[in-house]
């Protein structure tokens, strides 16, 4: 999938926000979650998906990110993170 859409739709959805450009900024600082693939051999396979692969992409990763959407100091963090995997997800699927 292309790399274009983790920064389009975090900044589409960036607009649900009072100070958008702040929202838009944490939600793109969530993609260096992808540092977990260095801890993964390969560190990079087109073929593989990386949910359920990379450390924090796993299930129990991910419903911790869905928690961090019920408070409010991290909402934006778990917003970000939750449309990270909803991408990688698709990525798997194409």
């Amino acid at each position: 999938m292309s790399l274009t859409l983790y920064f389009l739709i975090p900044g589409i959805i960036a607009f649900a926000w009072k100070n958008w450009r702040r929202a838009y900024v944490v939600m793109i600082a969530t993609i260096l979650i992808d540092f977990d693939h260095v801890l993964a051999s390969p560190i990079y396979d087109p073929a593989q998906c990386s949910i359920g692969f990379y450390l924090l992409h796993t299930q129990p990763a991910i419903a911790l990110y869905a928690a961090l959407v019920i408070p409010r100091k991290t909402r934006l963090v778990g917003v970000g993170l939750l449309v990270h995997m909803a991408l990688d997800g698709l990525d798997c699927l194409v």
